[in-house]
C-alpha cells in the first residue's frame, strides 16, 4: 500500500533528501534515482512503455522518452490501457511561479507535456500555485499572481494547444484554501498545511466542472519532477475513498546545475541555470565557466583516458537537448575515447542552448496579455478530445 512504502521511506536512514521543499544527495553526491524508485514505491519507465506509445500514437516517443529523462511511472501502464480502449484521460502539470524567467529545467515538464498533448490529442489543466509562493517566498499576494502571468508567458510560448488547455492561478481559480494534511510543524503558516490538497484536486475530474462536467470517472496523468511525488502519493491514497481514480504518474529526473550533478539548479543561483532570458554571450560564458566537465586536467591524459560522461555536464546537457540521436552516439563514443575534447563539447552545446532560448524568446516575445487571459479564462473546450 503506498502508505507503507512512505513510512518504509521515512524510517530508513536519511542518506538522501528528495521531497518538494528539498533535493539533496548524501555529501553532496549524486541522487540514487534506483533508490528513490524503492523508497517512493513506484516504477522504472523501461523501453516496453517507449515501443507502446510509438505503437499508440504513431509518433516517434519524445528524447525525453528515448533517453529516460522521464523514467519512472505510476500506472501509468493503466492510461496507455484505457487509451488502447478508446477511454480519454487528461493532463495535469503545474508551475510554483517564484521568479521572473524560467531556466531550462523548468521548461522540461511543460516541452514533454505538450509533446503528451499532440501525441494523445488530450486536455490539460496547468496549475500556478501562486498562494503556495506567496508563502514560502514570503513574496506578496501582488507579486506572486504577477509572476504567475509572466510565468504564464513562458509556459504559454511553449506552444499549447489553446483549445485544449486551461491555466489557472489558485489565488483566481481556488479562490480559498482547503484542510488538509501534511508533515508541518506547529510554527508553519496555516497555509503551508493547507496547500497540499490544493496541489491535489486538480488530479480530479471534478474540480473542472467547466471542463468535465459529468465525467468523474475520467483518469488523469501528471508529468513532473519526481520532487513532486510525495503530494500525488497522498492523492493517490485517498482518491478512491473519494470515489475518484487515482491520478497516474510520469516522472522525470532532475536537470542538473552546471556546476554538477548534485541535485536540481538552485533559482538563487544565476549562474546555475541557464534562463530563457539569457542572450548567447551570457550562454557561451556560463557554459565555459561553470559547465562541470568530466574530462582530464591535460590534453595528453584527455587523448590517453578520455572523459568521465558520468560527470560531465555539457554531455548531460546535451543528452537533454540534442535531438539527432545519432550524433549524440557519436559525441559519446569521441568524447568518452578521448578523441573529442571539453572545448569541442561546450561549442556544440552552446549551439544547442542558443537555438533552443532564441526560439522561445521569440515565441514569447508574441505572447500578448489578451493571450494570457484567454488560456486562464474559465471557459468549456469544445473540442478537447477530437
Amino acid at each position: 500500500m503506498e502508505k507503507e512504502n512512505e513510512t518504509k521511506a521515512e524510517q530508513e536512514e536519511q542518506e538522501q533528501v528528495v521531497n518538494p521543499w528539498e533535493v539533496s544527495a548524501k555529501g553532496s553526491g549524486k541522487i540514487d534515482y534506483d533508490k528513490l524508485i524503492d523508497q517512493f514505491g513506484c516504477q522504472r519507465l523501461d523501453k516496453t512503455f517507449v515501443d507502446r506509445v510509438f505503437r499508440l500514437t504513431s509518433r516517434s516517443p519524445h528524447i525525453f522518452l528515448r533517453r529516460n529523462v522521464f523514467f519512472a511511472h505510476r500506472d501509468f501502464n493503466e492510461i496507455l490501457d484505457a487509451y488502447e480502449r478508446g477511454e480519454k484521460f487528461y493532463l495535469y502539470t503545474g508551475r510554483g511561479p517564484s521568479s521572473e524567467a524560467l531556466h531550462l529545467g523548468h521548461l522540461v515538464p511543460f516541452m514533454f507535456t505538450k509533446y503528451l498533448q499532440e501525441a494523445f490529442k488530450v486536455p490539460l489543466v496547468i496549475q500556478l500555485t501562486d498562494d503556495e509562493k506567496c508563502m514560502w517566498k514570503n513574496l506578496t499576494v501582488e507579486e506572486s499572481k504577477r509572476l504567475a502571468r509572466e510565468n504564464a508567458k513562458d509556459i504559454i510560448a511553449c506552444g499549447f494547444d489553446i483549445s485544449r488547455t486551461f491555466i489557472f492561478s489558485d489565488f483566481d481559480y481556488v479562490g480559498g484554501q482547503v484542510v488538509g494534511i501534511f508533515g508541518f510543524t506547529g510554527e508553519d503558516h496555516i497555509g503551508k498545511i493547507s496547500f497540499p490538497p490544493v496541489q491535489a484536486v486538480p488530479s480530479f475530474p471534478s474540480s473542472f466542472p467547466h471542463l468535465f462536467s459529468g465525467k468523474d470517472k475520467l483518469r488523469c496523468l501528471i508529468p513532473c519532477a519526481i520532487d513532486q511525488d510525495p503530494y500525488f502519493r497522498m492523492t493517490r491514497d485517498v482518491a478512491p475513498r473519494l470515489g475518484y481514480s487515482k491520478p497516474a504518474l510520469i516522472e522525470s529526473l532532475f536537470f542538473p546545475a552546471l556546476q554538477g550533478e548534485t541535485g536540481k539548479m538552485s533559482a538563487s543561483d544565476a549562474n546555475s541555470a541557464i534562463y530563457v532570458t539569457d542572450s548567447q554571450k551570457d550562454i557561451k560564458y556560463k557554459v565555459n565557466k561553470y559547465a562541470f566537465s568530466g574530462g582530464q586536467d591535460s590534453v595528453e591524459n584527455h587523448r590517453k583516458y578520455g572523459a568521465n560522461l558520468e560527470v560531465d555536464i555539457p554531455f548531460k546537457y546535451l543528452s537533454f537537448f540534442l535531438e539527432d540521436d545519432d550524433e549524440l552516439e557519436h559525441i559519446r563514443k569521441e568524447y568518452g575515447s578521448g578523441r573529442m575534447l571539453t572545448g569541442e563539447v561546450k561549442k556544440r552545446l552552446i549551439e544547442v542552448l542558443t537555438e533552443i532560448v532564441e526560439r522561445h524568446r521569440a515565441a514569447r516575445a508574441a505572447v500578448t496579455d489578451e493571450m494570457v487571459d484567454a488560456f486562464m479564462a474559465v471557459r468549456p473546450l469544445p473540442n478537447m478530445f477530437n
